[in-house]
């Protein structure tokens, strides 16, 4: 990555040319200064695909042929980091051959809510899931020299009022749940850029949010790179480069130009702040690089297909009807089969370079194949004719297996979702089916999570694709028939209702206002502490094979720290595919906790009866806790729980560790409360009321030593307050001496 001309000093360049650099040239691509020697560096959409804009400026109708791969949603699913490497690396490769510098991604929000409705471009529920995938995904692209920008920073978790809503979070579960994903990012990968969300955050929109893009991104995290706005989404010019953003787009807006300018003449903006983001801008010149040779359209269509394949999720299997039989009289009903769902409407469409049908492919490996539409995907048409039809095809078969899912304009960029069911033709016809068919098998299609109470029991097999990209159908088929063996988990629960989700009451939200009142507890956080029953759990997943957990071994290796080691098994007939899942859980400390956390995975490649030790290194962020008076992450001293689980919910083995923690020891004062009194770890209860009783008459002190549990009455109130409200002022200097004693052992 070396730029085709030397970048100037800034401090060389015009006020003026140095507030240009910091807004677009256009809708992608940022600012030249030719008599400077400053050239453009191209962006696109991604970051499942190039989206290139050949014709309009968004290109949602007009970008160039490019491989659509499974977008997030389906990779979250793989569970596994090479997948989205090697998505990443071959997006870059087809970037490069179109002359683009840098594409917009990966998507790392949350899904803290299963109706965003751009759910398909986020990874999961949990932040460790989507960081380590974050992390591969930037690896991989930027490794093959594009540039990646990820995004949206942040709290950006629902597309209702997306530009204008608030949201209110407190720090701790901001730190725990939000956060952690861009900073694994940030920190291990060194993203080119980091995009500013449309949201505000506290009061203050992202795109001006000093402690955000500055005291957070760069001074804690130590980002290097440059800080860009989503598309439209600053306000205050100024007030941008002010907080730390770098690069305001889409361009050209003359009007932020002569903003940034004045207000670094009239003294307003410092040259100090302007020369830093213009300096950042121009570091995006060592992404330019001339343009590659066009990229193999057969081979990453390949690539698509086998990704696609490791992204599926068996969801349910009773007596494994799946994998079909080559042979077996095979109905294929729904219109999905025929016209894919393959991605998700809004910016990151992709001008797929082709479009694998399911059916297509389920007749080139089977010889009886018949097919109904049984439903229209824009509800036009003879809705009783076309279930008749699929009833008909269904009752002369073996087994009947039916494409359902969510059409393209029920989920898309720019609004979510109002209910989590498939359309009521949809039920209807999978209902029918079932009823006539011998065995019928349900293949769903969706970018959001859809319940499955409607028509759940009634069906024998459930397969999940979610959205699978352009090869989706022909690796459909390839799992429906047993030539791909499916590995995918959940990376996010399927809820009975919608009323059970986690953030159900909190969303979304009112008067530009959205709380995130369940805190920490989003998803399985949530379910799996309150007891609350889903359909299935976050990291749920079958398989044609089966695979045993033996040999838990845990072992602390510090105050914070411990190695894990477990042994897996293939016991079943055929290779497959196993996720290693490790949580961890425990009551230790002042705070309320989950009661497990995903803390590491691992993906594994297992031949019939092959057997494999997997090892892991918890650091103490495994065990931490974000404590919002020391503003640092803490261990607390004591037990914690080792879990190795199939899903979030099935626990397979487990061990206790005890740790000593890092927790800090906090120097004591008159005003501590009674309880951070007695559960202080070198004063105490004995000690304090041992203190206590040499300064109180031989009643009181011998009464407090008798039951000590009688300071517990006054547990919350001030230690001094409490002391003189119940008689006990002549014991105040025994705290001053103990203040003294705690303040030399606090750290």
């Amino acid at each position: 990555m070396t730029p085709e001309q030397p970048v100037p000093d800034v401090s060389t360049l015009p006020v003026r040319v140095k507030a240009g650099l910091l807004v677009g040239k256009d809708f992608w691509s940022t600012m030249d200064a030719p008599d400077h020697g400053v050239g453009s560096v191209q962006m696109s959409d991604g970051p499942h695909g190039v989206r290139h804009a050949t014709g309009d400026e968004l290109g949602l109708n007009d970008a160039s042929p490019a491989t659509c791969f499974p977008p997030a949603v389906a990779v979250g699913c793989s569970w596994d980091p090479e997948v989205a490497r090697r998505i990443g690396e071959s997006v870059a490769r087809e970037a490069r051959s179109l002359g683009i510098d840098i594409v917009l991604g990966p998507g790392i929000n949350i899904k803290r809510t299963p109706l965003c409705g751009r759910n398909f471009e986020y990874y999961s529920e949990d932040p460790h899931l989507a960081g380590e995938l974050g992390v591969a995904h930037v690896d991989g692209q930027q490794g093959a020299g594009v540039g990646a920008s990820v995004k949206h920073f942040a709290a950006n978790n629902q597309e209702t009022e997306r530009m204008r809503v608030d949201v209110i979070v407190d720090d701790r579960t901001l730190r725990e749940i939000y956060l952690p994903a861009f900073e694994a990012v940030v920190k291990r990968s060194a993203p080119a850029t980091v995009m500013a969300s449309y949201n505000l955050l506290g009061g203050l929109h992202a795109t001006e949010h000093p402690w955000l893009l500055t005291t957070l991104l760069r001074e804690e995290w130590g980002f290097e790179g440059v800080t860009v706005s989503d598309w439209g989404a600053t306000g205050d010019p100024v007030a941008s480069v002010a907080a730390g953003l770098d690069l305001q787009m889409p361009g050209r807006s003359e009007e932020a130009v002569d903003a940034i300018a004045a207000a670094v003449e009239d003294g307003h903006l410092s040259e100090a702040d302007l020369d830093r983001a213009a300096a950042s801008v121009l570091g995006l010149r060592a992404w330019v690089a001339e343009r590659a040779e066009p990229f193999d359209v057969d081979a990453h269509h390949r690539l698509a297909r086998e990704a696609a394949a490791s992204c599926a999720v068996l969801l349910k299997n009773d007596e494994s009807v799946l994998p079909l039989s080559t042979d077996a009289r095979i109905a294929v009903i729904g219109q999905f089969a025929r016209t894919p769902r393959y991605q998700g409407a809004g910016s990151s469409h992709i001008n797929a370079t082709r479009i694998d049908a399911a059916l297509d492919s389920i007749r080139s490996l089977a010889g009886n194949v018949e097919f109904a539409a049984g439903f229209a995907l824009d509800g036009t048409g003879d809705a009783v004719q076309l279930r008749d039809e699929a009833v008909g095809v269904a009752g002369a078969s073996d087994v009947a297996v039916v494409f359902a899912g969510l059409p393209d304009a029920a989920e898309s960029e720019g609004f979510d979702r109002a209910e989590l069911s498939l359309p009521d033709d949809q039920i209807a016809v999978i209902n029918a089916v079932a009823e006539v068919a011998p065995r019928t098998v349900v293949v769903l299609s969706h970018g959001g999570v859809v319940t499955m109470e409607e028509w759940h029991e009634q069906v024998d097999a459930v397969l999940d694709c979610f959205l699978l990209g352009q090869a989706g159908g022909s690796a459909t088929a390839d799992l429906l028939f047993g030539v791909a063996n499916p590995s995918g988990h959940l990376a996010e629960s399927v809820p009975l209702e919608l009323r059970h989700t986690t953030s159900f009451l909190n969303f979304p939200g009112d008067h530009l206002e959205v709380r995130y009142g369940e805190g920490v507890f989003v998803g399985y956080r949530g379910y799996e502490t309150t007891g609350a029953p889903v359909r299935y759990p976050f990291g749920h997943g079958l398989s044609y094979t089966t695979f045993e957990t033996s040999r838990l071994r845990v072992d602390a290796t510090g105050a914070a720290t411990a190695a894990v080691r477990v042994t897996v098994a293939n016991t079943g007939p055929c290779a497959g595919r196993h996720v290693v899942q490790l949580y961890v859980g425990s009551d230790a400390g002042p705070v309320h906790r989950p009661v497990r956390e995903l803390r590491a995975f691992r993906s594994v490649w297992l031949e019939p009866e092959e057997t494999r030790e997997v090892e892991f290194d918890l650091d103490d962020r495994a065990f931490s806790y974000w404590d919002v008076t020391d503003h640092a992450w803490v261990v607390p001293a004591g037990d914690y729980r080792i879990e190795i689980g199939a899903s979030a919910h099935d626990v397979v083995a487990a061990q206790t560790v005890s740790l000593t923690g890092n927790a800090p020891v906090r120097a004591l004062s008159r005003t501590s409360s009674i309880d951070e009194w007695l559960n202080h770890p070198l004063i105490g209860g004995p000690v304090l009321v041992e203190a206590l009783g040499r300064y109180l008459p031989e009643d009181q002190g011998a009464l407090i030593r008798s039951d000590p549990a009688v300071l517990r009455i006054m547990g919350s109130m001030e230690a001094e307050k409490a002391m003189r409200m119940f008689g006990l002022a002549d014991a105040l200097p025994a705290l001053d001496e103990l203040v003294a004693r705690s303040a030399g052992s606090a750290g």
